[in-house]
C-alpha cells in the first residue's frame, strides 16, 4: 500500500509540510500548484526537497478548464499544459491532474473531449508523462466518474487515464459498485477525503468540510472496496480542503492522515478478504469488555482530600500497592486509583496538570493484540520501569499526554490487584455504600480543533461507533460533543471540545493546561436509593435551580408526587423513545472536574438537553478567580461544597 497526501490538506511553509508528512509515514505527495507558486525555490530545488525527505511527487495538480474549449481557449489550454510539462519535468513528476471543466465558454460533448485528451495524451507520451482526468463534481458539463471514464476510455491513449475522488463521487450519490468494472490499470491515481453529512453547494461543502477517511459520514469503506475490486494498487492519496485543517498542527494532522489510510485499507481487506492487497498486519479492532480502572495523579494533600469525597460517595480503599504510593477505591464494578507517588509518569501528569484523571484501563479481549493494533496505527507506546516481580501493562498514549492502558483475563493481567497490591483492612462499622455499580461513562474535554484527532484515534483501535454530534450550550458558548461508544455499552466515552476559554469545558482546558477527562458518570439501579445513600453520607449534590423542575413537569407531564423527588434530591431527568435518565451531579472539584451518577431505564443519550442547566449550576461552583488554587472550596467527610 503506497501512501499520498496533497499539500494542501495540511498547514505551514512548504518545508515544515515536508517534515510533517515524511514523519507521519507516507510515500509521497501531491503538489498543489498554490502551495508551489508560493515558495521561493526553483522547481528543480523542490523536487530534491522533496526526494531528500524520502517522499515521491505523485501528482501535480490541478489543471483548470482543459477539455471542450472553443478556439482561441482550446490552443491556449494545450500551450499550458506544454508549460506545466516543463514544470513536471523540473519537479520530477509525471502526472498531472485535470479536472473537469467548470468554464462558462465550454462546449462540452464526450467525443469533443475525448479527441482534446487523446492530443494531448499523444503531447505527454512525448515526454514521458500521462495525464488523469477527475470529474469535479459540479463540472459544468462531467461531473459522474461514470462520464469522466468514457471520455478516457473514448480518448483510447495509454498515457491518459481516470482520477478517481472519493468526495466527488459519494458527495453526488453515485453508485460505487459502477467503479468496478473499469479496468485498475487505467485508474492512475486515487484520492480519498470523508465529510460530515451536510446539505450545502457541493463546492462550498468541499472547499472547507472535508475531512481524513473514517472522521466523517460519508461511505468510504465502500467506494474503496469498489476501487480494490478493480485491481488497482496505485497510490492512495489524501486530498483535504478543511478550514480547521488549515489552522492545525500539520504533525498532529498528517499523522491522522496516515492513521485513516492505514485504517481504511484494514477495513477494506477484511470485508473483501479474496482481493489480495498490500496492507500491513495487524489485528482486528479490540473488543472492550469493561474499563478496569481510572488512575487519578494527585499529592498528598489531593489525595486525602478526593479520597474523602470518594468515600462520600460510597468508595472504599481496599488496597495499597506494593511498592508505589497508590491506594485502589473500589464500589460495585468500579475501581478508581489515587497515585500520590512522587516519582514516574503520574508524578510528572501532577506537576503540569495539577490533580488530574490522567489513564484509563480498558479490559479487552486481547492487550497484546490491542497493543499492536494500535502501533500498527500510529499509537504512541508508553512504557515505564516496575519494580521486580509487578505486572507489566501494554500501554500508549492517548487524551493529553495521558494514558490508555489495555488488560485481559490471560496470566498477571488477568490478576493484577492480587500480584501488585496488598488489601487494606476493612474499616470499623459499616461501609456506607451508595448503590454505584459500575462507569457508565468518561467525558473527555478536547480543544475541537483535537475532536477529529481523538474520534479517529478510538473508532480506528477499538470496536466503537461515532454518534452524530451535539451542540453544548454553554452560558458562555456553545461546545460540540460527539460519543465513541461500544455496542454491548462497555465503553462509552462523551469528547466535548471547547472552543472558547470562557466555556466551563474551555476554563478546564486553560486552567489545567490540556486536554483530559473532566468527569467520570457511575451507573446505579435506584437513583432515589443512591440519593438517600449519598445524603446520609453527607454529600451535598449540585443545587439545580427550582425553576428547572416546573419546565420537566410540563415538557414530559410527571406526575408531581416524582417531580418533587427530583426536586428534592436535585436530579436532572431526560426521557428519549428508548425510556428515562435520571442524573445526580457533584460540584466542581478543582478546575471543573466533576463526578456524574446516572440511572438508566433504555434510555440511550446522556441527556444533553440537561447540560446548560447543569453547567450554570457547576460555573458558580468553580473556584472564584484570583483565589490560589490551595485555597479552593475544601472537601470532606461532612460532605460537598
Amino acid at each position: 500500500m503506497k501512501t499520498s497526501i496533497a499539500t494542501v490538506s495540511i498547514s505551514g511553509e512548504f518545508e515544515v509540510k515536508l517534515a510533517a508528512i515524511a514523519r507521519a509515514g507516507f510515500d509521497g505527495i501531491e503538489i498543489f500548484e498554490n502551495d508551489f507558486l508560493a515558495f521561493d525555490r526553483s522547481p528543480a530545488d523542490v523536487g530534491k526537497m522533496v526526494r531528500d525527505h524520502g517522499l515521491e511527487v505523485t501528482l501535480f495538480q490541478p489543471f483548470r478548464d482543459f477539455e471542450g474549449m472553443p478556439e482561441p481557449f482550446r490552443s491556449r489550454g494545450f500551450e499550458r499544459a506544454e508549460r506545466k510539462f516543463d514544470l513536471m519535468a523540473e519537479l520530477g513528476t509525471d502526472l498531472m491532474l485535470i479536472c473537469s471543466n467548470t468554464s462558462a465558454v465550454s462546449l462540452g460533448g464526450i467525443d469533443r473531449a475525448a479527441a482534446d485528451f487523446h492530443e494531448l495524451g499523444e503531447r505527454a507520451a512525448r515526454r514521458g508523462l500521462r495525464v488523469g482526468y477527475e470529474a469535479l463534481a459540479w463540472g459544468r458539463h462531467i461531473n459522474d466518474h461514470r462520464d469522466a471514464w468514457e471520455i478516457v476510455r473514448r480518448a483510447d491513449h495509454s498515457n491518459v487515464g481516470l482520477i478517481l475522488d472519493s468526495f466527488h463521487t459519494l458527495a453526488r450519490k453515485i453508485d460505487v459498485n459502477s467503479i468496478r468494472s473499469i479496468p485498475g490499470d487505467r485508474i492512475f491515481i486515487v484520492q480519498l477525503a470523508d465529510a460530515p453529512q451536510i446539505e450545502m453547494d457541493l463546492l462550498y461543502w468541499s472547499r472547507h468540510f472535508r475531512n481524513m477517511p473514517g472522521e466523517g459520514d460519508l461511505p468510504v469503506t465502500d467506494f474503496m472496496r469498489a476501487v480494490a475490486a478493480t485491481g488497482y494498487r496505485g497510490y492512495l492519496s489524501l486530498e483535504i480542503f478543511n478550514d480547521q485543517f488549515r489552522g492545525g498542527s500539520p504533525t498532529a494532522i498528517s499523522a491522522d492522515g496516515h492513521r485513516s489510510l492505514v485504517y481504511l485499507m484494514d477495513q477494506v481487506k477484511r470485508a473483501e478478504p479474496e482481493i489480495a492487497m498490500q496492507v500491513p498486519e495487524m489485528p482486528d479492532r479490540t473488543e472492550v469488555l469493561d474499563i478496569a480502572f481510572i488512575e487519578f495523579a494527585v499529592s498528598e494533600d489531593d489525595s486525602v482530600e478526593l479520597g474523602n469525597l470518594l468515600r462520600v460517595l460510597g468508595f472504599q480503599a481496599v488496597a495499597q500497592h506494593r511498592s508505589k504510593a497508590v491506594t485502589l477505591f473500589r464500589q460495585g464494578e468500579v475501581n478508581l486509583l489515587l497515585n500520590r507517588d512522587d516519582r514516574g509518569f503520574a508524578n510528572a501528569s501532577y506537576l503540569v496538570h495539577g490533580a488530574n484523571a490522567y489513564a484509563i484501563a480498558l479490559m479487552v479481549d486481547d492487550a497484546a493484540a490491542a497493543l499492536r493494533r494500535a502501533i500498527a496505527l500510529g499509537a504512541e507506546l508508553f512504557d515505564q520501569p516496575v519494580t521486580q516481580g509487578e505486572v507489566v501493562v501494554p500501554a500508549i498514549r492517548g487524551v493529553g499526554g495521558g494514558l490508555v492502558y489495555f488488560l485481559d483475563r490471560q496470566g498477571e493481567l488477568g490478576k493484577i490487584w492480587e500480584i501488585d497490591f496488598d488489601p487494606l483492612p476493612r474499616p470499623p462499622g459499616e461501609i456506607n455504600k451508595a448503590g454505584l455499580t459500575r462507569l457508565d461513562h468518561v467525558a473527555q474535554t478536547v480543544r475541537y480543533d483535537e475532536m477529529l484527532t481523538w474520534l479517529l484515534f478510538y473508532t480506528s483501535q477499538l470496536r466503537t461507533r461515532k454518534t452524530p454530534m451535539v451542540d453544548i450550550i454553554d452560558p458562555a458558548g456553545v461546545v460540540r460533543s460527539q460519543v465513541v461508544e461500544s455496542d454491548n455499552g462497555a465503553l462509552r466515552i462523551t469528547l466535548n471540545g471547547a472552543e472558547n476559554r470562557n466555556t466551563l469545558a474551555g476554563h478546564f482546558i486553560a486552567e489545567t493546561f490540556g486536554s483530559g477527562i473532566q468527569h467520570l458518570a457511575f451507573q446505579t439501579d435506584d437513583i432515589f436509593a443512591t440519593a438517600e445513600a449519598l445524603r446520609r453520607n453527607g454529600f451535598r449534590p449540585l443545587s439545580i435551580s427550582p425553576n428547572y423542575y416546573d419546565d420537566v413537569e410540563a415538557c414530559f407531564g410527571l406526575d408531581p408526587d416524582l417531580v418533587d423527588r427530583l426536586k428534592m434530591n436535585n436530579i436532572l431527568y431526560d426521557r428519549d423513545e428508548h425510556g428515562e435518565y435520571f442524573q445526580i451531579y457533584s460540584p466542581t472539584y478543582g478546575e471543573g472536574f466533576f463526578f456524574e451518577i446516572v440511572e438508566r431505564r433504555g434510555y440511550q443519550g446522556y441527556g444533553a438537553a440537561n447540560a446548560i442547566f447543569r453547567i450554570a449550576a457547576l460555573r458558580r461552583h468553580l473556584r472564584p478567580a484570583g483565589m490560589p488554587s490551595m485555597e479552593r472550596p475544601s472537601i470532606d467527610v461532612d460532605g460537598l461544597e
